[in-house]
């Protein structure tokens, strides 16, 4: 058998977005438009804007069998496009792959289950549709059903099952059922810790059965410690394919313009913010859940204002606020001389769920009084996680805390 599992050649993915909202519209959709406008023959309504998005564009590189390659980026670099080409779920638009062995893909929280079997049905479906042999999955199936640890509920249909009893079976079946080549996208983005830990011990020993593994994750230190190569990602390009350590070293050092910082243009107004900046993020505007967080934000005033309130509220991506921090809740005000205060908080220990944010700000005059500015959308991050050990994936009991903060102000002089 040759050395070379997947072979990835010039591949790239484009994707048409619709703005005239059929951009997504299914074969159905389709034919009953033609048979409504049978003469029409796909003409664009001139208010229509079709954007191409290119989700990959160009990708070549070759795996080994098995290799344990950690395919790594920031949100929308293209990671889980090229897992879904890899998967045969979508087709490239250009560019060819090939696959030499049997492959497992897990994706998502429970790929592949019909809702209406039981979690023993899907088992047995799921090892069918990778091409196992029904002897071969009952020799498998105490162990996948004490690892899922789903034993209780086995005859049970999985649309009644949790989101983390979805996750701990397709993992199991996935794992156990031997596939040559296992593809995984962000498992560890569900579950427990304990979970957490198993599938990484069982990703360990599939890697070290010599099985190809390709893995997708944000946790920087799982692909450190299971991986031994490294691919980075960046807007659908291949900019780096080395070792592990390589790859998440340049992963972390690339820019990213406008990430992490905001400079404002003088406005006329008597309080301005001047500059908003997240000093403690990595190069590429990353905050790693757990470790200390700095927020410094400048604000002028033409005179002096006595308690100058501020507020600063971090936001998620759909704009729920997670964590807030007020400096005068710590005795710090902004304002009681004329001219610049540079204002710094620090969070220690600063553990935010995997994810984007951005921060909201309120500058305020003392409480009671009127708002001098609010400004949304300011210096977007992401989180991520650096440690196998760290705490990974959704707490949903912190979607709101207060941290210990350590507040300070100074007035530059001269300004």
């Amino acid at each position: 058998m040759t050395a070379t599992a997947i072979g990835i050649e010039h591949l790239s993915k484009k994707y048409v977005i619709g703005h005239d909202g059929r951009g997504d519209e299914g074969l159905r959709h389709r034919l009953e438009r033609a048979v409504r406008n049978p003469f029409r023959r796909g003409r664009v309504s001139s208010d229509s804007a079709d954007t191409e998005f290119w989700a990959l564009r160009d990708v070549s590189f070759e795996i080994n069998h098995g290799d344990v390659v950690g395919i790594i980026g920031r949100n929308g670099a293209g990671k889980s496009t090229l897992l879904k080409v890899l998967s045969r779920i979508t087709e490239p638009t250009s560019g060819r792959v090939r696959i030499r062995g049997r492959i497992a893909s897990l994706l998502e929280v429970g790929t592949g289950f019909h809702q209406d079997l039981t979690g023993r049905e899907n088992i047995f479906l799921n090892g069918a549709i990778l091409g196992m042999a029904r002897t071969e999955i009952k020799r498998k199936f105490d162990e996948i059903v004490d690892f899922a640890d789903v034993e209780q509920f086995l005859d049970t249909p999985v649309k009644r099952y949790s989101s983390g009893m979805y996750m701990r079976l397709a993992f199991a079946v996935a794992a156990h059922l031997e596939p040559e080549i296992l593809i995984v996208d962000e498992v560890l983005a569900v579950g427990d810790q304990s979970f957490q830990k198993k599938c990484l011990g069982k990703m360990s020993d599939v890697s070290r059965s010599g099985r190809t593994v390709l893995f997708v994750s944000h946790n920087m230190g799982a692909v450190s410690m299971l991986c031994t190569r490294g691919v980075l990602l960046e807007r659908g390009r291949k900019i780096e394919d080395g070792t592990a350590g390589q790859a998440i070293e340049r992963y972390l050092q690339r820019a990213a313009d406008g990430v992490g910082s905001y400079e404002a243009k003088p406005n006329g107004k008597a309080v301005q913010v001047v500059s908003v900046s997240l000093p403690s993020l990595s190069p590429s505007g990353v905050h790693i859940s757990g470790d200390a967080l700095r927020v410094r934000i400048a604000i002028r005033s033409d005179t002096p204002i006595r308690n100058g309130c501020l507020g600063i509220q971090i936001v998620n991506y759909v704009g729920t606020p997670v964590l807030h921090l007020r400096p005068h809740d710590h005795g710090v005000f902004w304002g009681d001389r004329a001219g610049l205060t540079i204002l710094e908080c620090e969070v220690p220990n600063c553990w935010l769920n995997v994810g984007s944010y951005q921060l909201r700000i309120d500058v305020i005059e003392p409480p009671g009084g009127k708002d001098f500015e609010r400004m949304d959308g300011v210096c977007p991050f992401d989180v991520e996680v650096h440690h196998a050990t760290a705490w990974y994936g959704w707490r949903p009991d912190f979607s709101c805390y207060i941290p210990p903060e350590r507040w300070t102000a100074v007035h530059p002089t001269g300004n």
